[in-house]
């Protein structure tokens, strides 16, 4: 949990209290290897905590968005999210010289963690996207949908989550939270970060991801990386159709490993913790 009491080693702790930034805070907690760890829309580091108990022996470096589970939003309060934070969190890489360190991202954090690898190469040794395609304009607008059609749907997405009464709104995340986590006793603190997010930032975030196309650009990444994903809860999908998407989506990143994980929802970390904490081992070994 967010209150979690940190285990903060010197050098690494010194490194992050250094660090000033109005896009995100880091915590660091553990000793050994760095890696650095960037949760998704409306989250928190507190997706990590089980993962961070099993896999001890190395140095966590902990990267929360402002204008996400209560933090304030300091220079998140307008434009865009994803691409201006994952700057930082290069900056932050730098100034903490961690050197070519190992990235874990989950959902918007993956996308974080593509334009790092694409854009600092210097920074970026091996890189983990959990559950998260370089483009979700095709889950919008099809496979043939424009750049043009994808900044309207962007532009609704927004306005609807902005216009929203509080109770609706509300609604829609317990039901959104639903279909993400399988596992029950997890769905409360994933809606307490979404509910205490601050709805612009994440509106602007969501709608940032929707346009989104890193394709592009994975032709340019050298770090080792391996994507873990799911079949998504209710799509109308297969597992085979699921797999074929992803190996389209991510044709052009040499080398890549997709694995999907059975038996989980979005939060795969939670649902099915034994097969991601095992992934999570070989991939920091490997």
């Amino acid at each position: 949990m967010l209150g979690l009491a940190l285990t903060l080693l010197a050098p690494a702790a010194a490194s992050a209290q250094e660090f000033e930034s109005d896009r995100i805070v880091v915590t660091v907690e553990g000793e050994g290897a760095d890696v650095v760890l960037i949760p998704g829309l409306s989250s928190s580091p507190r997706v990590w905590t089980e993962m961070i108990a099993a896999i001890p022996g190395y140095r966590y470096h902990k990267v929360q968005v402002r204008g996400f589970a209560g933090v304030d939003k300091g220079g998140n309060a307008d434009g865009d999210v994803a691409a201006p934070v994952a700057e930082e969190i290069a900056r932050y890489i730098a100034q903490a010289k961690l050197g070519k360190v190992a990235v874990i991202g989950h959902s918007m954090g993956g996308t974080m963690g593509l334009m790092l690898a694409a854009r600092h190469p210097d920074r970026v040794g091996k890189l983990m996207v959990v559950d998260m395609l370089p483009a979700l304009g095709p889950m919008f607008g099809g496979p043939a949908a424009t750049p043009e059609m994808l900044k309207q749907i962007s532009a609704q997405v927004v306005a609807g989550m902005r216009s929203a009464s509080a109770e609706d709104y509300a609604k829609r995340l317990e039901g959104t939270i639903t279909g993400m986590v399988a596992t029950e006793k997890m769905r409360a603190p994933a809606l307490e970060d979404a509910l205490r997010s601050d709805r612009d930032v994440s509106a602007r975030a969501y709608g940032e991801l929707i346009v989104t196309d890193l394709r592009p650009e994975l032709a340019g990444i050298s770090a080792p990386t391996v994507v873990l994903y799911v079949t998504p809860t209710g799509a109308p999908v297969t597992d085979a159709q699921m797999d074929g998407f992803y190996t389209a989506s991510y044709a052009t990143l040499k080398g890549a490993t997709l694995t999907r994980v059975p038996n989980a929802a979005h939060f795969l970390m939670w649902d099915n913790a034994p097969f991601f904490q095992a992934q999570v081992k070989a991939f920091l070994t490997g």
